[in-house]
């Protein structure tokens, strides 16, 4: 009797370095399925329109993947509703099932725990992480670098037939059942091959990459541009490591690069040792900090771009629009939350975990704490907006683009348009206060009276 095997793809969306796709192909067949989850699309899936767009054109080339290699015309079979019972059902009839393990949380921890027991879901390793030991930092680095450095884990497409059960399911089908509608622009197209393509134009490039980073507008296109397809597995970290060290000069940016590979790989085992990263505080001292202070109007502020500090409101509305902010923008923005409105961290990163097209939650959620300063030994990592502008960006060309409002007002007063003296507001036809909101928070006042409470808990903290 032939020995069949499901795939559950849910991230790692790709046929080649995908530990369970090789598992798999050692059966006689290997039936790749994903199931679209009635979870992620509600309204407190903290997914937007535009993540779910991306991750529906991962799917249609990891469609277009297995055609590529089948000798039939087999591809990628989708379900829709709860893939536990979608599951039971390919269990129950014989198959075995296969996923590859990845580090989650929430929902997603519950979910695969009901998948091992009651469909004997097998959780394959392969993405580098350390599993199933009492101290899995003793020697992560070398682990790290030898699972970087080994070969891919492949499987021989000859060797396997490849099935697809036909049923009734689209992505056409899913995006009109539940309105998927993006509206944000300058959206990147999501699967493999564009991942491919966006690779090789980075390599191009890489000895411009360290001077592209901080500043937001040289970040958009001097950065790489692949979080979004490593957060979907089109590419394995281990391909895109092995790709630029085989083609690219030894220089900074190729270092500073494969650094941030390293980045990734740390901060995914930190969520695969510890879930509650995601909804608890790391240091307990540090539980609750900022609650009671709770304050919807400058949350609600800071959602909107709308909170009288331009780099600020900038950078929100840039979130919101096109589903991106480079890292600076985004470590300067939980510091203006947190350390300036002093509001409660876990809503303000929600709101990023929702509107981020490359959200990762085991990069989120750490970052969110590490910026914040709720972990370990607490150390502040403040920012400060104005100096910000100066810094990043002192033409306003960032500013200006998200917040124009402020157009014509000169480069000068950007850091502080509340000192824009009146005769110059009439001028350029910019009044403070009612076409652009004064500071919702006074930056010196709230800095000191967020340090004097921080303070008080520092020493239990530590």
């Amino acid at each position: 009797a032939e020995r069949g095997t499901v795939v559950w793809h849910r991230e790692h969306l790709r046929i080649a370095d995908q530990p369970a796709v090789a598992a798999a192909a050692d059966s006689d067949v290997l039936l790749p399925v994903f199931v679209f989850d009635p979870s992620f699309y509600a309204a407190d899936g903290l997914a937007c329109d535009a993540r779910i767009d991306f991750l529906h054109d991962c799917l249609a080339d990891l469609d277009a993947q297995y055609r590529a290699v089948a000798d039939a015309d087999a591809g990628l079979t989708l379900a829709h509703g709860d893939p536990i019972e979608v599951l039971g059902r390919f269990h129950d009839a014989g198959w075995d099932v296969v996923a590859a393990a990845t580090p989650t949380g929430r929902y997603g921890r519950r979910r695969d725990r009901r998948a091992r027991t009651e469909c004997d879901v097998s959780f394959v390793d392969g993405d580098g992480l350390v599993r199933g030991v009492d101290r899995p930092r003793d020697g992560w680095q070398e682990r790290v670098e030898g699972w970087l450095t080994d070969d891919h884990d492949t499987w021989d497409p000859d060797a396997v037939s490849i099935r697809e059960v036909e049923t009734d399911v689209t992505i056409d089908d899913v995006d009109a059942a539940y309105g998927v509608d993006p509206t944000k622009s300058k959206l990147p197209t999501g699967g493999t091959t564009a991942a491919r393509r966006r690779l090789a134009a980075f390599v191009d490039r890489i000895r411009a990459y360290p001077g592209n980073i901080s500043a937001p507008s040289d970040a958009r296109g001097g950065t790489s541009g692949l979080s979004p397809y490593l957060k979907f597995g089109c590419l394995s970290v281990r391909q895109v490591y092995q790709y630029v060290v085989a083609n690219t000069p030894e220089c900074r940016g190729t270092d500073l690069f494969v650094s941030r590979l390293f980045w990734n790989k740390h901060y995914e085992q930190k969520l695969e040792d510890w879930p509650g990263w995601l909804d608890t505080a790391v240091n307990p001292a540090m539980e609750g900090f900022n609650a009671d202070r709770r304050d919807e109007a400058l949350i609600a502020a800071w959602k909107a771009g709308e909170t009288g500090y331009p780099l600020v409101d900038a950078s929100m509305r840039c979130l919101a629009a096109t589903g991106w902010l480079n890292f600076r923008m985004r470590a300067l923005c939980v510091s203006f939350y947190y350390h300036l409105l002093q509001q409660p961290w876990r809503e303000g990163a929600d709101w990023y975990h929702h509107h981020l097209v490359d959200s990762v939650a085991s990069i989120n959620y750490t970052q969110w704490q590490y910026q914040c300063g709720l972990v370990g030994k607490p150390t502040l990592r403040r920012y400060n907006p104005r100096k910000g502008v100066r810094e990043q960006d002192p033409d306003g060309e960032f500013i200006r683009e998200w917040v124009p409002e402020l157009e014509p007002l000169p480069d000068e007063f950007l850091d502080r348009p509340e000192r824009t003296p009146v005769h110059v507001q009439s001028e350029c036809g910019v009044e403070i206060g009612e076409t652009y909101p004064r500071p919702v928070v006074d930056y010196d006042a709230a800095r000191a009276e967020f340090g004097e409470r921080y303070a008080a808990v520092r020493p239990d903290a530590a």
